[in-house]
């Protein structure tokens, strides 16, 4: 699975019990954690000071600072950014705004952890192929 021990990641979401969770089954993986938060605020600012690989983003927090803030807000950028959102919001006008913001891909709570690995091994080689391509 993720054989890549730079990887640095960003978890934001309003719940603390998912983050402490969540950061350490990532760093039990070989993620390494850089930050937290749990506003889209939070988000974008430590994106945008630490550009880490990946960025595990809540949707559903307290407004105007939510996940779609953030995600459209990161997108501005870094257009290739990384950004799997995490959600409970099974509605089909979340999917598509989620779509429409580019994001790299949903996860629907309660979620799976080794599938979000799955789904993360599958975006990084994506990237890595792009890379290679444009180089």
């Amino acid at each position: 699975m993720i054989k890549n021990a730079n990887l640095t990641a960003i978890i934001v979401d309003d719940d603390y019990n998912t983050v402490v969770t969540f950061t350490d089954f990532l760093q039990f993986n070989g993620i390494r954690v850089v930050g937290t938060g749990s506003t889209g605020r939070d988000a974008v600012k430590m994106y945008e000071k630490l550009r880490p690989s990946v960025v595990f983003l809540d949707v559903m927090m307290p407004k105007p600072y939510d996940g779609f803030y953030a995600l459209e807000n990161i997108r501005k950028t870094n257009p290739d950014a990384i950004v799997i959102m995490i959600t409970a919001d099974l509605t089909e006008q979340t999917e598509d705004r989620l779509r429409q913001l580019c994001a790299s891909a949903i996860v629907y709570k309660p979620f799976d952890i080794k599938r979000i690995l799955q789904i993360l091994d599958g975006l990084l080689a994506k990237n890595i192929r792009i890379a290679k391509i444009n180089a």
